[in-house]
């Protein structure tokens, strides 16, 4: 009877042992990822500004260009073509209005 009692014991003290050790994992999980969160921070405050939709301003055109060829062929029969669709833009675009102080 007394080894039955030792043998529940030490599965017991394993038990709560592990328990410790999973408590202790997840609540340095929490403190991990703040570290990498500020790693992270630090490293894109490095890079510089970021960009801001509220801070950027900008001016396009966009040009659509298309080349159609239309056949007439005797008996009043026509044919249409679109040889070529272009698109181009052109413009510029300002980020201004930045914070300088941290």
């Amino acid at each position: 009877m007394l080894s039955r009692n030792r043998k529940g014991q030490s599965t017991l003290e394993y038990v709560i042992l592990i328990g410790f050790v999973v408590a202790a994992l997840i609540a340095m999980g929490v403190y991990m990822k703040r570290g990498l969160q500020g790693r992270l921070r630090e490293s894109t405050d490095q890079i510089g500004q970021q960009y801001s939709a509220g801070n950027t301003t900008g001016e396009y055109t966009i040009t659509t260009g298309l080349t159609q060829v239309e056949n007439m062929v005797a008996g009043g029969q026509t044919t249409t073509e679109i040889q070529r669709n272009r698109q181009t833009k052109t413009g510029s675009e300002t980020v201004s209005n930045f914070d300088t102080e941290n």
